[in-house]
């Protein structure tokens, strides 16, 4: 699970020597990361309503696709298996037939309020919904009205917390909504107040 000696090639490390960086990297590369995810990235995993997932086509680019659903969409099935149930889209399937030949992916999660980013590498894998019996349901999100597919499992190769320089912060209606509501609520408090104390006022 060491994302620096998976990540940086031959190219990299020259790279990295003629920037001046390669010393720092030189003892990433000799840290033992963890044997799986542990309960930090677990949490930010879980909170996700959006992530991003690089693949590999025969034609040689890479495609990058955007993925999105409830909080929680994209769940833990153990410290080193992400799984999801993938739904009915535009119907392109890049992403499905890239995994197909190439099973090799990279995954960016980011978030946007606490300028977090988690980088994934992971082999990809195709399951047909009824092909092994509970798993749907482990992955099932209830109410959520979309057709279901198929189910992509990530089985996690290594895993990296980028830097947070130059991520802006951002938030959902949701997020906002909470913020306001209190908000509101603390407006509301005053309003009466202040309505009291002209009551109190008149009557004098």
């Amino acid at each position: 699970m060491n994302y620096a000696k998976l990540a940086f090639t031959k190219a990299i490390k020259e790279l990295q020597h003629c920037y001046g960086s390669r010393k720092s990297y030189e003892k990433m590369e000799q840290f033992s990361s963890a044997n799986g995810l542990t309960p930090n990235e677990i949490k930010m995993i879980s909170a996700r309503d959006s992530f991003y997932v690089a693949s590999i086509g025969d034609n040689g680019f890479p495609y990058i696709q955007h993925r999105g659903g409830p909080a929680g969409f994209l769940k833990v099935l153990d410290p080193k298996t992400l799984g999801f149930i993938d739904f009915s889209g535009n119907k392109q399937y890049i992403t499905v037939g890239d995994i197909q030949n190439h099973d090799k992916v990279a995954l960016i999660m980011v978030d946007y309020p606490k300028r977090e980013r988690l980088k994934i590498y992971a082999m990809a894998e195709i399951v047909a919904l009824g092909d092994r019996p509970g798993l749907k349901e482990r992955l099932d999100l209830q109410g959520y009205k979309a057709r279901p597919e198929r189910i992509i499992l990530y089985h996690i190769e290594a895993f990296d917390w980028n830097c947070p320089q130059h991520i802006t912060p951002r938030y959902t209606a949701l997020q906002l909504q909470e913020v306001m509501q209190s908000h509101a609520e603390y407006v509301g408090q005053l309003e009466s107040e202040v309505a009291s104390l002209r009551e109190m006022l008149r009557r004098k």
